[in-house]
């Protein structure tokens, strides 16, 4: 009578690890469920974003092209306002030695008490 009620306890004790077995396995199984449907969900994310991404540098890129493109077309001029600065120094270099010329002349002629003549061409 011992043995068959310990084989009875036994059978009774692996019912109830196979009910709990079977209950984790459930809640296992619908937390695998649950992560599929997220890992779903961030991969529609991760490609929205993806196509984002590539949108936005393509858009950088044609920015970019556009921009050398104009900055090409302003070179000529920047350095044709180069020139026209080299330009202007060069003729104030110039009226500046002149006027220093003939002020040097004009304190020259009042030092010797001369009249005092300037003619311009």
């Amino acid at each position: 009578m011992t043995f068959q009620l310990s084989v009875t306890l036994i059978a009774v004790a692996f019912a109830a690890l196979a009910a709990f077995g079977i209950l984790t396995l459930r809640k296992t199984m619908t937390s695998l469920d649950e992560t599929n449907k997220t890992l779903g969900e961030v991969r529609n994310a991760v490609h929205g974003l993806t196509q984002e991404a590539q949108t936005l540098i393509r858009n950088a890129n044609q920015i970019t092209r556009d921009v050398k493109g104009k900055m090409k077309a302003v070179d000529p001029i920047v350095e044709s306002a180069h020139d026209v600065g080299e330009v202007l120094h060069s003729v104030t270099s110039s009226v500046k030695q002149a006027a220093s010329a003939i002020g040097q002349k004009v304190s020259e002629q009042r030092a010797h008490g001369q009249k005092v003549n300037v003619k311009v061409k």
